[in-house]
């Protein structure tokens, strides 16, 4: 009898690691009669109980999945989210608050792909209804849209968690995938893109791939969906939302429109990297070239000097790489997966790559040629050996680090500071369980 409550009080142990395990375990007086195998016994099941609840934790952390609400920090309800990997990098960036829920500015989002770290803040800015409706009432109109559009917004503007998925998403699509993207907008199929549709899919980027199911769907279908949603969680107007479809959300998002924002908004980012370092010249240096492909990379310190090097000592010439060039190369990185399915029909044999067969493939994949001085400052960059040829495996797992902007990075990063939370858990309940089995 002793036994199996003494057991049952581990299991609680284990179930909350973080209070005073010693607290709880002499609740029950069980000390006089609980004989050591007996107690060496309790201590193995609660070791296994604890081990399963760990495992638990982990998956439930890492999957995206929408949760239940919870209160905001002024006791408005916000719709919780695990702590994923992005929503870490979103919440470092956001800057802004309303109602409770956490907004990034236009300025944030540039910043949130472009930098390693957020500027110093001192908390985020908690708006007020008359600042919103008054950033909302200047958001421009589609016909207005441009690639300087978010640094001409700058701090004006919301943008919320799900946005900030898709604008993600638009970084990293090939020019060939725009019309597939809009289509899975277009649940309907009617060739247009409305507010309904919009909101229902954007959900969706907070769901596991395995529940994102996207068929079509008549109009009165997502009329219910929509209505659910706004039960639930009544629907926020965003300087997204506006743009896209009006003040009053009536208008119909076409793919002209939907195209133009897509590549308006890959040449701000690409031109915002490219003007950082060219500081207001026409080109910018191999070296620089080589830190911008590098700096999203989980290379560390030692393997970029190293990269930086090679480039020094290869091209002492600087001739200097035009934005043109810069751009035509990021436009590339958006097709990694077709230049990977490219190589694989220049060798099934897993053979480094020449420059001849790199360019040839790009071009395949882009329709654009790359200058031969843009490809040989990638090869020294990459070419430790100095033979000519290079990993294409290892030159596409590198610049996959590039395309998604650091995310991969964080990812590592969080599941890196999630284990080292995990082994910090293990090892206060393996000191407790200690302490406890001295006492007896």
């Amino acid at each position: 009898m002793a036994t199996s409550v003494f057991r049952r009080q581990l299991l609680l142990c284990c179930r909350h690691s973080r209070t005073n395990t010693r607290q709880l375990t002499r609740q029950v007086n069980i000390k006089k009669t609980l004989t050591p195998s007996a107690a060496l016994g309790a201590t193995v099941t609660g070791v296994l109980a604890w081990k399963i609840w760990q495992a638990r934790q982990e998956t439930a952390e890492i999957l995206p999945v929408v949760t239940a609400k919870s209160e905001g920090e002024d006791g408005n309800k916000e719709p919780r989210i695990p702590h994923t990997y992005r929503e870490v990098r979103y919440r470092q960036f956001a800057s802004v608050e309303y109602k409770g829920i956490t907004y990034m500015t236009p300025q944030d989002f540039l910043e949130s792909v472009t930098e390693e770290m957020p500027r110093p803040r001192i908390g985020r800015a908690k708006l007020k209804d008359k600042e919103v409706e008054y950033l909302l009432k200047n958001t421009p109109t589609r016909s207005k849209g441009s690639n300087k559009l978010f640094r001409k917004l700058h701090n004006q503007g919301l943008i919320s968690y799900t946005e900030y998925l898709f604008l993600l998403c638009v970084l990293t699509k090939p020019q060939s995938g725009f019309r597939i993207a809009f289509n899975m907008f277009d649940t309907d199929g009617n060739q247009i893109v409305d507010k309904k549709e919009f909101l229902v899919l954007e959900s969706f980027f907070t769901l596991p791939p395995a529940e994102r199911k996207f068929v079509p769907r008549p109009q009165q279908k997502l009329q219910a969906l929509l209505d659910v949603k706004e039960s639930v969680d009544p629907v926020q107007d965003t300087t997204l939302l506006i743009h896209f479809f009006g003040p009053k959300g009536k208008q119909a998002l076409k793919y002209e429109d939907f195209h133009r924002f897509m590549e308006n908004l890959q040449s701000e980012v690409i031109e915002l990297e490219f003007v950082e370092f060219s500081k207001g010249m026409a080109t910018i240096t191999e070296e620089d070239f080589a830190h911008i492909l590098l700096r999203y990379t989980m290379f560390d310190k030692t393997d970029v000097q190293a990269c930086i090097t090679r480039v020094k000592e290869r091209i002492p010439a600087v001739q200097g790489i035009t934005f043109e060039e810069f751009k035509q190369f990021c436009q590339f990185l958006n097709s990694l997966d077709d230049f990977t399915i490219a190589m694989k029909m220049y060798t099934f044999a897993d053979q480094a790559v020449s420059k001849e067969q790199f360019q040839r493939a790009v071009y395949v994949c882009t329709g654009n040629t790359l200058s031969p001085h843009l490809v040989n400052t990638v090869f020294q960059i990459f070419d430790a050996d100095g033979d000519g040829h290079l990993s294409h495996k290892e030159f596409i797992s590198i610049m996959k680090d590039r395309l998604h902007r650091g995310s991969r990075k964080w990812k590592k990063y969080y599941l890196a500071s999630h284990l080292m939370h995990t082994q910090d858990n293990w090892s206060s309940f393996k000191s407790c369980v200690k302490n406890e089995m001295r006492s007896y």
